[in-house]
């Protein structure tokens, strides 16, 4: 039993350290955090990418955190979002599973075993949210998915 502790003690352990905490910024090249692409005058594409301490709503905060951002620095006001993807998973990246086995043979033999099985997986847990927005001014429709971005800051942004 002390063994088994003790596995599942470093199994916490080297999770903890492999773990990169998801912050709101640009991901300058890494894996978590904001990416944006211009790709006309008034669309982009907006991705937050987070790891297995963020949920997927979250993360689509972040990306419209972002978007709002990016709407009042091009002199916008809304943005409508046009494409929402979401991608990866919220799977914890260690996993414990336990077994136990009783059998009993000829003579009055039994035996019994119990095991223990430990998974990391790297990639569990890791996703992104791309939003495809449009910038636009003037008056909010009355759209689900159009957003005025200083709402949109004033409630995302902590302090």
């Amino acid at each position: 039993m002390r063994r088994v502790f003790a596995s599942l003690v470093l199994a916490t352990s080297l999770t903890a350290c492999a773990t990169t905490p998801t912050t709101y910024g640009p991901s300058n090249g890494g894996d978590r955090g904001w990416s944006q692409s211009r790709i006309e005058q008034d669309r982009f594409r907006v991705r937050f990418a987070a790891g297995s301490d963020t949920e997927f709503d979250e993360a689509e905060n972040m990306a419209l955190r972002r978007a709002a951002e990016i709407t009042l620095d091009n002199g916008g006001d809304w943005f409508l979002v046009t494409n929402r993807q979401r991608e990866g998973n919220d799977r914890n990246p260690v996993g414990v599973s336990t077994g136990v086995s009783i059998s009993s043979g000829s003579r009055g033999r039994s035996s019994r075993g119990v095991g223990l099985g430990l998974r990391f997986d790297g990639d569990a847990g890791e996703k992104s949210v791309s939003l495809m927005i449009l910038i636009r001014s003037g008056p909010l429709p009355q759209d689900p998915n159009a957003y005025d971005a200083r709402n949109v800051l004033a409630n995302l942004t902590r302090p």
